[in-house]
C-alpha cells in the first residue's frame, strides 16, 4: 500500500525549494508575454535579481526545433548531405541548449575573470560534439581511440538520432593590458566564418556546405582577442586534442598534437563594413605531421540601414589523407553570400547562394549523419549499427536558399525557408553523382522552425 503523507510531502518538496529560491535570488518583476524578450522574464527573470548581479552570473537557453519536406520523398528519409534539418518529414527538436556564463568585463583597468558553460540535447548534437579524433584515421585509415570528452553520452546504440553535446566549457580572463586582452582556455566554438552552430544566431535553419563541411565547429585549447583600436581587432591562439588538424578537439586524446588559430577584423568608422580574415594551420594529428590548414574571409556591408550583405570565401586543404587506398592532397574551397532586408521591426526576408567545390571527394557525404555515426568497424549506429553506406565523391555542391524570419514575440523566431540543391560531379564509372534522395541529382526542401528564448 503506499503511503500518502510521504508522497504529500514529496509533492511539498518542490514548492519548498522554489520557495527557496525565490528567497535566495529575489527573481524581478514578471513581464508580460509581449514585453519579454526570453521565457524566464515572464515569470521573474533570475538573472535580474541581487545575487546574480552581484556574482555577475546569467543563466539562459533556447529551443530550436523544425520539420522539412522533402519534394524527392526520400526512401530512407535522409536530406542528402544537408546537416542539422537532415531528416524529412519528421519533426527534430535540433537543440535544447542551457548555459552558464559569467562575462568578464571588456574594458578597464581591473583583472576579471568568469566562464561558460554549455550543455545541448538534441539532433544537432552528433554534429556539435567534439569528434575531432574520428574513428578512423584520415591518413592511415586505422581505428583511433576517440575522446571521452562528450561522444556518445546517451548510448549511441539506442539513441540513432538524439544525444547530448556539451560545446563550450572555458574558463575566460580579462587582463587590463593595453587596450584589454581576453583569454579563453578550454573548449569553445569556432571564431571563423560566419554562420554558427547556436540556432539563434543564424539566419536560416539550414546551413551552408560551407559551415557544415568546410570549417571547424569547436576548438580546444587557449584564445586571446586584442582590440587594437576602434578600426582594428586581432585574434590568436593554440589549439590541441584533435587528429584532424586542431578542429573540434577534445580534453582527453590527441593532446601532443598543437596547432594554431588567428585572424583579423577591420571595421569601418561608421560600422557599416567589416572585413575579417581568419584560419588554422597544423599538423593533422599526433601521428602525422602531415599538413591540415584552412582561411575564411567574410566581408559584411550595410548597402542601406534595412538592407544587408555579406560575402564569404573559404579555402581548406589536407595532405596524406587516404582515399580509394591512396594518400592524397585535398583541399576544398567554395564562396557564398547572404542578403538580407528588414520589411518589418520583427520580419526580414532574406536569400543565400552558394558554390562549394569538394575537390578530391573527402569533405561531402551522403547521408552526412550516418557518415558521422560510424565506429571504427564501419558501422554506423544512424541506421541501426549497419554497415555505413554514406558515400564521397569529388563534386560541386550549388545551393539557392529563400526565408524569412519572423518575430510575434520577442523572445519566439519562427523561420519558414525553400532551398534548393544541386551537384556536378561524376563517379568512377563516369555516371552522374546523385547524393541526394532516392538517388537525384538535385531537390527541392521546404521547411520551417521556430527559436524560443528562455
Amino acid at each position: 500500500m503506499k503511503n500518502h503523507l510521504n508522497d504529500k510531502r514529496f509533492r511539498l518538496k518542490p514548492v519548498a525549494l522554489g520557495i527557496a529560491l525565490v528567497s535566495v535570488f529575489g527573481v524581478a518583476q514578471a513581464k508580460s508575454l509581449t514585453e519579454a524578450s526570453t521565457l524566464l522574464e515572464t515569470v521573474g527573470d533570475p538573472n535580474e535579481s541581487k545575487f546574480m548581479k552581484d556574482i555577475g552570473l546569467k543563466i539562459g537557453g533556447w529551443a530550436n526545433a523544425g520539420i522539412t519536406y522533402n519534394a524527392a520523398s526520400p526512401d530512407n528519409n535522409f536530406n542528402g548531405p544537408v546537416t542539422f534539418g537532415d531528416r524529412s518529414g519528421e519533426f527534430q527538436l535540433n537543440q535544447l541548449n542551457i548555459f552558464a556564463q559569467r562575462a568578464v568585463a571588456a574594458e578597464g583597468d581591473a583583472w576579471d575573470f568568469g566562464g561558460r558553460v554549455d550543455a545541448m540535447f538534441g539532433t544537432d548534437a552528433i554534429f556539435t560534439q567534439a569528434y575531432g579524433v574520428p574513428a578512423l584515421d584520415v591518413n592511415t585509415g586505422l581505428p583511433l581511440n576517440r575522446n571521452h570528452w562528450d561522444l556518445n553520452m546517451l548510448g549511441s546504440n539506442d539513441n540513432r538520432f538524439y544525444d547530448i553535446a556539451l560545446p563550450q566549457a572555458y574558463a575566460e580572463v580579462y587582463a587590463p593590458i593595453g587596450n584589454g586582452l581576453n583569454i579563453k582556455a578550454g573548449h569553445f566554438y569556432t571564431p571563423i566564418g560566419y554562420e554558427t552552430v547556436p540556432a539563434p544566431d543564424n539566419f536560416f535553419y539550414t546551413h551552408a556546405y560551407t559551415m557544415q563541411y568546410g570549417e571547424p565547429f569547436t576548438h580546444t585549447g587557449v584564445m586571446g582577442n586584442y582590440t587594437v583600436d576602434k578600426n582594428w581587432a586581432v585574434m590568436g591562439g593554440a589549439t590541441t586534442g584533435s587528429a584532424t588538424g586542431g578542429w573540434d578537439g577534445g580534453f582527453d586524446k590527441q593532446l601532443g598534437n598543437w596547432g594554431g588559430l588567428a585572424g583579423a577584423t577591420w571595421t569601418s568608422d561608421d560600422k557599416d563594413t567589416s572585413a575579417n580574415i581568419s584560419g588554422t594551420y597544423g599538423a593533422t594529428s599526433e601521428h602525422s605531421n602531415q599538413a591540415w590548414g584552412l582561411y575564411s574571409i567574410v566581408l559584411k556591408h550595410n548597402i542601406t540601414a534595412k538592407t544587408h550583405l555579406v560575402l564569404q570565401h573559404d579555402h581548406g586543404y589536407a595532405n596524406g589523407v587516404l582515399l580509394s587506398g591512396a594518400a592524397k592532397d585535398t583541399e576544398w574551397y567554395g564562396l557564398n553570400t547572404h542578403l538580407t532586408y528588414d520589411i518589418k521591426d520583427n520580419l526580414t526576408a532574406g536569400v543565400r547562394a552558394e558554390w562549394f567545390r569538394d575537390q578530391n571527394g573527402f569533405r561531402v557525404c551522403s547521408p552526412a549523419r550516418v557518415g558521422a555515426a560510424s565506429n571504427g568497424a564501419g558501422n554506423s549506429y544512424a541506421i541501426g549499427g549497419q554497415a555505413n553506406n554514406s558515400t564521397c565523391n569529388a563534386a560541386s555542391y550549388y545551393a539557392v536558399t529563400a526565408g524569412v524570419n519572423w518575430k510575434p514575440m520577442k523572445w519566439l523566431n519562427i523561420r519558414p525557408n525553400v532551398r534548393y540543391d544541386w551537384v556536378d560531379g561524376k563517379v568512377a564509372a563516369g555516371g552522374q553523382y546523385r547524393p541526394f534522395g532516392n538517388a537525384k541529382q538535385d531537390q527541392f526542401l521546404f521547411s520551417t522552425d521556430f527559436n524560443v528564448n528562455f
